[in-house]
C-alpha cells in the first residue's frame, strides 16, 4: 500500500451559518494540492448546540451536495460531521459524520456516544453501527468528539490503521482532549487525526483547538496548538507496519463484545 497524504482544518465556525462556513472552507481548499483525505471539525457547518431544530441539514440538502462536489473537485475524501435530520422516530436528529468520496458517492457514521453533560442525548439519536472505511488501501475508523472518552468503542480489533476524531471540544476540558487523543493512538498502535475547532459561540463556549496528526506512538507529526491553520502530513505505511512488527502489543489484546445500543 502507498503512503497517504492527509490534511486537517482547524478553524473558527460561523454560528448556524452553513453558507458562510462552506465558503470559508472553499477558500482553504484552494490552498491544498495532492491531499488524499481532508478532515473538517464536528458540526463544521453550524457549530455545536444541543437543540438541532434550530438549524439542521438533510441528506438532500446543500451541504451534502457541496461536500460531494468538492470531493470530486479535489480528488480527495472529505469528512466532517453535521447536524442531520432524518425521517426517524422518536428522535429525528443525528450527529452525522459524512464521508464524501472522490467518485461522488457518500457514506457516513452516526455518533455513538451522545454528550449527556450538554443535553445531546435529549435531542439526538445515537448511532447503532461502528464503521471502518477503506481509502486507497487504508482502513480508516471515524469517531465523533465524546466517542474519544470510550476506549472500548475505539478499540482497534485489527481492522483499522487510522482513527479520526472530529470535535467541538471546549477549552475548559482541553487537557482531557489532548490526553485522550494521544492515548487512543498509543493503545491502538494507529495514526490518529484529531480535529477540533477554534473560536467561541453565543452560548459562552470557547475553543482552543489542539488539533493534531499523531503517529502510532502518540507523538505529533503535526500539532496545530491554538493556531488557525490547515495542516498536511504524509502517513507512512512502512513505518506503521515496522512498528507493529517490532512491538506487537496488539497480539495481547483481550477479547470482548459490544452490546447493541
Amino acid at each position: 500500500m502507498n503512503d497517504l497524504v492527509v490534511s486537517i482544518m482547524q478553524d473558527d465556525i460561523a454560528w448556524q451559518d452553513p453558507a458562510a462556513n462552506r465558503a470559508r472552507i472553499d477558500r482553504h481548499l484552494e490552498s491544498l494540492d495532492g491531499a488524499d483525505l481532508i478532515v473538517l471539525p464536528e458540526f463544521f457547518s453550524t457549530g455545536f448546540y444541543a437543540d438541532p431544530s434550530e438549524k439542521h441539514e438533510t441528506m438532500d440538502g446543500q451541504t451534502v451536495a457541496w461536500m460531494s462536489r468538492r470531493a470530486v473537485d479535489t480528488g480527495a475524501v472529505i469528512t466532517g460531521s453535521v447536524v442531520m435530520r432524518l425521517d426517524r422516530k422518536p428522535i429525528a436528529y443525528v450527529n452525522r459524520m459524512l464521508w464524501a468520496r472522490p467518485d461522488g458517492s457518500m457514506d457516513w457514521y452516526d455518533k455513538r456516544h451522545l454528550f449527556r453533560f450538554g443535553g445531546e442525548h435529549h435531542h439526538y439519536s445515537r448511532g447503532d453501527r461502528r464503521v471502518v472505511f477503506m481509502h486507497k488501501g487504508w482502513p480508516i475508523a471515524p469517531f465523533v468528539c465524546y466517542d474519544v472518552r470510550f476506549p472500548v468503542w475505539s478499540r482497534n480489533r485489527g481492522d483499522y490503521d487510522i482513527a479520526i476524531y472530529v470535535a467541538n471540544w471546549p477549552e475548559s476540558r482541553q487537557y482531557a482532549w489532548d490526553t485522550l487523543v494521544r492515548a487512543r493512538a498509543i493503545e491502538n498502535q494507529s495514526y490518529v487525526l484529531a480535529v477540533n475547532r477554534l473560536g467561541a459561540n453565543p452560548n459562552g463556549d470557547r475553543y482552543r483547538g489542539g488539533s493534531a496528526i499523531l503517529d502510532y506512538l502518540g507523538k505529533p507529526v503535526v500539532d496545530c496548538a491554538a493556531d488557525l491553520r490547515v495542516a498536511t502530513a504524509v502517513l507512512s505505511r512502512r513505518e506503521l507496519d515496522d512498528h507493529r512488527e517490532f512491538f506487537p502489543a496488539y497480539m495481547d489484546q483481550d477479547a470482548f463484545t459490544i452490546d447493541p445500543p
